[in-house]
């Protein structure tokens, strides 16, 4: 808040920026003078005079009545003259050597009468600089601020933190789920396999089972053939040996025919089994909450995928002696958790 008129206060601001900003090193002008006529002496006056000047801030102007703020505009704007004419020297004018002593000695007296008129104004500006009240007031505004900030910061990196370890999570999931699904592959690999043999054998049983049941219908009639005709007992003993040995041989192979078919069959639905529980456990992992549940669920996806199954070429029951040892040890583990958790 300005208290003096505004536009006095602007003339006393624009007189004492002006005196403030001077360049003192224009004033010696030795390559224009010479080094008789040069003004090299009040170079250190001139800076003592602006020194004081700039002790008295542009700020403190806001707070000076009429009356200071023309004193400062007029002593600004007299020395400031003070330093024009210096400028504008010239040695063409009548006695040049007197008009320069006469410059040289005012600058160099006006710093005594320019103190006297401005002290007391530069210690009002130098403690309304140093207003150590106002001071502390900014001073604990700027750390709350930079406390919120800090805060702010703390609160983005924190969230940061979550979306990069959600995104990590997911990296993991993608990951394992790829990794499953390579190691997938090598079931359904042996699926194809063995499904495609299945459908040889398959085709081979059902050629097979026509050509017996052809040769069946053939052997009614062998007998009247005319070279195949027996004659004797010999002859119909041989006949029916024969025809027996190749019924026999027939019959043997589509049963073994069947048989590959169904053990082919068999191990691609094996196969095919242990694809799905190597690509469905982790969904079942994932959706249990208890740990229990989890190690059950992993126990028996390993028990399929792992354990040995019955080819279909092995004789007689073989004894599922994997899954009963999976099932004790399912059982046995809450009974052993509960048993820990009283001796503690």
């Amino acid at each position: 808040m300005i208290v003096g008129k505004e536009e006095l206060y602007e003339e006393a601001k624009e007189s004492l920026n002006r005196i403030q900003s001077f360049d003192v090193e224009k004033l010696p002008r030795t390559s224009d003078l010479g080094s008789r006529l040069n003004f090299s002496d009040v170079v250190e006056p001139a800076k003592q005079l602006i020194d004081l000047y700039k002790r008295l801030s542009l700020t403190a102007l806001q707070d000076f009545p009429d009356n200071i703020l023309t004193v400062v505009r007029d002593n600004a704007n007299n020395h400031f003259k003070l330093f024009s004419q210096v400028l504008d020297f010239t040695p063409e004018q009548q006695d040049p050597g007197s008009a320069r002593t006469a410059l040289i000695n005012q600058v160099v007296a006006a710093y005594q009468p320019a103190f006297q008129a401005l002290h007391a104004y530069i210690a009002y500006s130098l403690h309304r600089s140093a207003d150590f009240q106002r001071l502390d007031s900014e001073a604990r505004a700027t750390l709350q601020a930079i406390e919120d900030k800090a805060a702010k910061i703390a609160e983005s990196l924190s969230q940061h933190e979550n979306d990069a370890q959600d995104v990590l999570n997911e990296i993991r999931r993608v990951a394992a789920e790829e990794g499953v699904t390579k190691q997938a592959a090598h079931f359904n690999a042996e699926y194809e396999l063995h499904n495609t043999e299945a459908s040889k054998w398959q085709k081979n049983a059902i050629y097979l089972a026509i050509g017996l049941g052809l040769f069946s219908v053939i052997s009614l009639f062998l007998h009247k053939v005319p070279f195949l005709k027996p004659e004797n007992t010999y002859d119909a003993v041989q006949l029916s040996i024969s025809k027996f040995l190749i019924f026999s041989v027939i019959a043997y192979m589509m049963f073994l025919s069947a048989k590959n078919f169904l053990n082919h069959k068999h191990n691609a639905i094996v196969n095919k089994h242990r694809q799905n529980a190597l690509m469905t456990h982790s969904a079942l992992v994932e959706a249990s909450g208890d740990q229990g549940v989890r190690d059950a669920v992993l126990l028996q996806a390993s028990s399929c995928i792992f354990s040995p199954q019955s080819t279909g070429y092995a004789s007689g029951n073989e004894s599922d002696v994997s899954n009963q040892k999976s099932m004790v040890e399912i059982l046995s583990r809450p009974v052993a958790q509960a048993i820990k958790e009283v001796n503690k």
